[in-house]
């Protein structure tokens, strides 16, 4: 997964599939910046104007005919000069340092022969009066005779007077819209940063290919939190159209279940991983569905790996006035149990196996042996170590079922990566072959 290149749909897929994440990302940006700018004082602002007149012409000037011209973005650029700034401190007792004064002042064109000067304070007559300093102290400067710049004549058009606040909720409207865009921007970073170093297998045709083996049927499947859960499932479980055809067809796919669908022995083991909790249901719902054509079936629940699900599972099959269907049998093994199941049944037997060091020793052996695994919940490495404790076992992996398929998911599983490929060969050119034609 990491390999692969990211593009626009892809990039897409990888946020909205983790779009708890980053709504949570997005969420906390939003609200994190609304809440610091709530926090920080009103800030006040108040604005002087400044009018430019041209300097006299020189006789240089004069004699070519030419006209004195004013460079208001230069004058603009002198209003902030440490010597303004310096004289406007001293000027008006501003407690600020020169870097601090030209951060709370802003300077700009307001016509062809106006500058503006602005001032923020945290109080409207402190941003009156540091907005008027800055300009006295910038038509003292510029229309000193000593101005190493050279004289500029300039006075004052109108001085600040009036300050003004931006409006909480204009500030809390821009702050959200602010702290949202970048929060946005992080969440994607982020989550395509995690995306791409995924190496959950999540598309069928990649769960199949990890060991070669086909997928027999992707279902929807959630694992219950509790015995009572498991209760209720056992009880009451009724697969949708579309699920229960696909499992119908992985039991007579595996030879469990005749054309007929309504008769079939054998039995099926059905393993999943401690790391997946969701894959666990796959096993009880097909012996569920099973039970529920009238078929007489056998649920068999193993020791399992050390797992909390498991533990309810077991609980659940326990009790002997449990609700299932009238046909199925609930069953609990331990490794040192010898359980008997009926011979003319469909015996489907559950058990977890550890994600980090499968064994299989200690499962229950079947006529069939399936995997269960949830998409987007295991990965290739994961799938060949249970393959490889399969086959150090004496077992054989015959397929495996698939819960909860991603819906933007086009592949099916149902044939390894080297049948497809035998399948799909593209047409060959023939070079160099002699042909006759007749005359």
């Amino acid at each position: 997964m990491s390999g692969e290149a990211l593009n626009l749909v892809r990039s897409a897929t990888i946020v909205w599939r983790h779009k708890i994440l980053a709504g949570t990302i997005v969420g906390l940006g939003l609200v994190g910046n609304t809440a610091w700018t709530v926090a920080q004082p009103q800030v006040y602002t108040a604005s002087a104007l400044v009018v430019l007149s041209p300097p006299p012409a020189s006789a240089a000037q004069t004699a070519a005919g030419q006209s004195p011209s004013v460079d208001v973005t230069t004058q603009t650029v002198v209003v902030t000069s440490e010597p303004v700034l310096s004289a406007a401190m001293r000027a008006a007792d501003l407690r600020l340092s020169v870097t601090a004064l030209r951060n709370l002042i802003q300077v700009s064109s307001a016509g062809p022969l106006t500058v503006s000067v602005s001032a923020q304070g945290d109080t409207a007559r402190q941003a009156e009066r540091t907005a008027n300093a800055v300009t006295d102290s910038y038509i003292a400067y510029s229309t000193a005779a000593s101005n190493p710049g050279g004289r500029q004549p300039a006075g004052l058009l109108q001085p600040a007077t009036t300050a003004i606040a931006k409006p909480r909720t204009t500030r809390v409207y821009q702050a959200a819209g602010a702290g949202g865009l970048v929060g946005a921007l992080i969440a994607v970073i982020v989550v395509l940063a995690i995306g791409r170093n995924d190496r959950r297998l999540r598309e069928r045709d990649a769960i199949a290919d990890s060991i070669g083996v086909p997928v027999l049927a992707a279902v929807r499947a959630r694992c219950p939190r509790d015995a009572a859960g498991w209760a209720k499932l056992l009880g009451s479980y009724a697969p949708g159209a579309t699920d229960a055809w696909l499992l119908g067809g992985a039991l007579r796919h595996v030879g469990l279940l005749r054309e007929s669908g309504r008769s079939g022995t054998g039995s099926i083991a059905v393993l999943s991983l401690s790391a997946d909790r969701d894959a666990l249901a796959l096993g009880p719902q097909l012996a569920v569905y099973t039970a529920a054509q009238g078929i007489p079936a056998a649920l068999l629940v193993g020791a399992g790996h050390d797992s909390t699900a498991m533990a309810a599972l077991r609980a659940a099959c326990r009790p002997a006035a449990a609700r299932n269907p009238a046909s199925l049998q609930l069953m609990v093994s331990d490794h040192e149990d010898v359980v008997r199941v009926p011979a003319q049944s469909v015996t489907v037997a559950v058990d977890v196996i550890d994600a980090r060091a499968p064994q299989l020793a200690g499962t229950a052996r079947a006529d069939v042996t399936v995997l269960a695994v949830t998409a987007g919940a295991v990965t290739a490495e994961q799938l060949v170590r249970v393959a490889a404790a399969a086959a150090a076992a004496g077992r054989t992996i015959a397929g495996i079922f698939v819960a909860n398929p991603e819906p933007r998911d086009q592949t099916t599983g149902r044939l390894p990566q080297l049948a497809r490929s035998e399948r799909h060969r593209m047409p060959t050119r023939m070079v160099g072959v002699a042909t006759e034609s007749g005359r």
